[in-house]
Protein backbone atom coordinates (compact mmCIF):
# COMPACT_ATOMS: atom_id res chain seq x y z
CA UNK A 1 0.00 0.00 0.00
CA UNK A 2 2.90 2.46 0.62
CA UNK A 3 4.73 1.41 -2.16
CA UNK A 4 2.11 2.86 -4.35
CA UNK A 5 1.80 5.93 -2.63
CA UNK A 6 5.31 6.74 -3.41
CA UNK A 7 4.69 5.66 -7.45
CA UNK A 8 1.98 8.16 -8.46
CA UNK A 9 1.39 6.55 -11.74
CA UNK A 10 0.73 3.13 -10.35
CA UNK A 11 -1.63 4.71 -8.12
CA UNK A 12 -3.35 6.47 -10.96
CA UNK A 13 -3.28 3.27 -13.14
CA UNK A 14 -5.32 1.52 -9.68
CA UNK A 15 -7.84 4.19 -9.27
CA UNK A 16 -8.85 4.31 -12.80
CA UNK A 17 -8.86 0.35 -13.08
CA UNK A 18 -11.47 0.75 -9.97
CA UNK A 19 -13.34 3.52 -12.05
CA UNK A 20 -13.55 1.53 -15.16
CA UNK A 21 -14.94 -1.61 -12.95
CA UNK A 22 -17.72 0.60 -11.68
CA UNK A 23 -18.92 2.26 -14.94
CA UNK A 24 -19.19 -1.69 -16.33
CA UNK A 25 -21.08 -2.05 -13.67
CA UNK A 26 -23.61 0.81 -14.42
CA UNK A 27 -23.18 0.72 -17.85
CA UNK A 28 -24.82 -3.12 -17.65
CA UNK A 29 -27.67 -2.08 -15.30
CA UNK A 30 -28.53 0.51 -17.95
CA UNK A 31 -27.94 -1.87 -20.55
CA UNK A 32 -30.59 -4.17 -18.86
CA UNK A 33 -32.72 -1.53 -17.65
CA UNK A 34 -32.99 -0.42 -21.78
CA UNK A 35 -33.16 -3.88 -22.88
CA UNK A 36 -36.08 -4.77 -20.86
CA UNK A 37 -37.85 -1.47 -20.23
CA UNK A 38 -37.70 -1.65 -16.93
CA UNK A 39 -35.93 1.09 -14.54
CA UNK A 40 -35.08 -2.08 -12.44
CA UNK A 41 -34.70 -4.89 -14.07
CA UNK A 42 -33.33 -7.31 -11.46
CA UNK A 43 -35.57 -7.09 -7.90
CA UNK A 44 -34.96 -9.49 -4.69
CA UNK A 45 -37.89 -11.11 -3.49
CA UNK A 46 -37.93 -9.34 0.63
CA UNK A 47 -41.02 -11.34 2.14
CA UNK A 48 -42.55 -14.60 2.12
CA UNK A 49 -45.73 -13.48 0.66
CA UNK A 50 -44.30 -15.20 -2.69
CA UNK A 51 -43.92 -18.44 -1.26
CA UNK A 52 -44.34 -21.13 -2.46
CA UNK A 53 -43.46 -19.84 -5.76
CA UNK A 54 -40.86 -17.21 -4.56
CA UNK A 55 -38.90 -17.65 -1.10
CA UNK A 56 -37.35 -14.32 0.22
CA UNK A 57 -34.08 -13.88 -1.18
CA UNK A 58 -34.62 -15.16 -4.67
CA UNK A 59 -33.43 -13.42 -7.57
CA UNK A 60 -36.20 -11.89 -10.00
CA UNK A 61 -35.65 -11.49 -13.46
CA UNK A 62 -37.73 -8.72 -15.08
CA UNK A 63 -39.70 -8.09 -18.48
CA UNK A 64 -41.12 -4.81 -19.61
CA UNK A 65 -42.15 -4.80 -22.75
CA UNK A 66 -45.74 -6.20 -23.93
CA UNK A 67 -44.82 -6.38 -27.56
CA UNK A 68 -46.94 -9.49 -28.03
CA UNK A 69 -49.56 -9.96 -25.32
CA UNK A 70 -50.23 -7.65 -22.06
CA UNK A 71 -50.18 -8.60 -18.54
CA UNK A 72 -52.66 -11.22 -17.63
CA UNK A 73 -54.43 -12.70 -15.53
CA UNK A 74 -51.98 -15.34 -13.35
CA UNK A 75 -48.72 -13.18 -14.41
CA UNK A 76 -46.49 -12.34 -11.58
CA UNK A 77 -45.31 -8.69 -11.42
CA UNK A 78 -43.49 -6.64 -9.18
CA UNK A 79 -44.83 -2.97 -9.09
CA UNK A 80 -43.98 0.47 -7.11
CA UNK A 81 -46.97 2.06 -5.34
CA UNK A 82 -46.43 5.91 -5.05
CA UNK A 83 -45.00 7.14 -2.10
CA UNK A 84 -43.37 4.09 -1.27
CA UNK A 85 -40.13 3.28 -2.75
CA UNK A 86 -39.95 -0.89 -2.21
CA UNK A 87 -41.13 -2.86 -4.81
CA UNK A 88 -44.06 -5.60 -4.40
CA UNK A 89 -43.84 -8.85 -5.87
CA UNK A 90 -47.04 -10.11 -6.22
CA UNK A 91 -49.41 -12.16 -8.62
CA UNK A 92 -52.29 -10.39 -11.15
CA UNK A 93 -55.51 -12.26 -9.71
CA UNK A 94 -57.94 -9.92 -11.90
CA UNK A 95 -57.96 -7.19 -14.64
CA UNK A 96 -60.61 -5.27 -15.94
CA UNK A 97 -60.18 -3.65 -19.49
CA UNK A 98 -57.68 -4.00 -21.82
CA UNK A 99 -54.62 -2.18 -23.10
CA UNK A 100 -52.51 0.74 -21.16
CA UNK A 101 -55.81 1.69 -19.49
CA UNK A 102 -56.33 -1.73 -17.44
CA UNK A 103 -57.11 -1.79 -14.26
CA UNK A 104 -55.40 -4.70 -12.40
CA UNK A 105 -55.48 -6.44 -9.04
CA UNK A 106 -52.36 -8.22 -7.23
CA UNK A 107 -52.12 -10.14 -4.22
CA UNK A 108 -49.38 -12.75 -3.11
CA UNK A 109 -49.81 -15.93 -3.08
CA UNK A 110 -48.67 -16.76 0.67
CA UNK A 111 -51.81 -13.40 1.44
CA UNK A 112 -55.13 -14.10 2.67
CA UNK A 113 -56.31 -11.06 0.79
CA UNK A 114 -55.76 -9.08 -2.33
CA UNK A 115 -53.46 -5.58 -2.02
CA UNK A 116 -55.99 -2.63 -1.79
CA UNK A 117 -54.43 -2.14 1.76
CA UNK A 118 -51.05 -2.18 0.27
CA UNK A 119 -52.25 0.82 -3.14
CA UNK A 120 -51.85 4.69 -2.65
CA UNK A 121 -54.66 5.85 -1.12
CA UNK A 122 -57.67 6.40 -3.15
CA UNK A 123 -56.20 3.68 -5.09
CA UNK A 124 -58.50 0.67 -5.67
CA UNK A 125 -56.33 -1.24 -8.59
CA UNK A 126 -53.15 -0.74 -10.60
CA UNK A 127 -52.92 1.03 -13.74
CA UNK A 128 -50.20 -0.46 -16.07
CA UNK A 129 -47.65 2.67 -15.35
CA UNK A 130 -47.03 1.34 -11.53
CA UNK A 131 -45.58 -1.89 -12.87
CA UNK A 132 -42.48 -2.37 -13.22
CA UNK A 133 -42.24 -5.60 -14.66
CA UNK A 134 -43.37 -9.10 -15.05
CA UNK A 135 -40.59 -11.63 -13.72
CA UNK A 136 -39.32 -13.79 -16.32
CA UNK A 137 -36.45 -15.82 -14.49
CA UNK A 138 -35.15 -16.35 -10.83
CA UNK A 139 -32.06 -16.85 -9.17
CA UNK A 140 -32.65 -18.69 -5.63
CA UNK A 141 -31.48 -17.51 -2.64
CA UNK A 142 -28.75 -15.18 -4.62
CA UNK A 143 -30.28 -11.84 -3.42
CA UNK A 144 -29.91 -12.98 0.05
CA UNK A 145 -26.64 -11.18 0.43
CA UNK A 146 -28.35 -7.65 -0.30
CA UNK A 147 -31.05 -8.60 2.32
CA UNK A 148 -28.21 -9.35 4.96
CA UNK A 149 -26.49 -5.84 4.08
CA UNK A 150 -29.49 -4.03 4.34
CA UNK A 151 -30.94 -5.60 7.70
CA UNK A 152 -27.14 -5.78 9.70
CA UNK A 153 -25.33 -2.37 8.39
CA UNK A 154 -22.04 -3.75 9.77
CA UNK A 155 -21.57 -6.04 7.47
CA UNK A 156 -20.90 -3.55 4.68
CA UNK A 157 -17.77 -2.21 7.13
CA UNK A 158 -16.84 -6.06 7.70
CA UNK A 159 -17.28 -6.51 3.79
CA UNK A 160 -14.86 -3.42 3.00
CA UNK A 161 -12.54 -4.26 5.79
CA UNK A 162 -11.76 -7.96 4.33
CA UNK A 163 -11.69 -6.37 0.49
CA UNK A 164 -9.09 -4.21 1.80
CA UNK A 165 -7.04 -6.35 3.71
CA UNK A 166 -7.19 -8.65 0.89
CA UNK A 167 -5.60 -5.93 -1.68
CA UNK A 168 -2.89 -5.48 0.93
CA UNK A 169 -1.94 -8.74 1.52
CA UNK A 170 -1.71 -9.25 -2.27
CA UNK A 171 1.23 -6.13 -2.21
CA UNK A 172 2.91 -7.99 -0.09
Amino acid sequence: MLSSLQNPRQAAAQLMNFGLILSTAFMMWKGLSVISDSPSPIVVVLSGSMEPAFQRGDLLLLWNRNFFSETNVGEIVVYNVKGKDIPIVHRVVRKFGAGPQAKLLTKGDNNAADDTELYARGQDYLNRKDIVGSVVGYMPFVGYVTIMLSEHPWLKTVMLGLMGLVVVLQRE
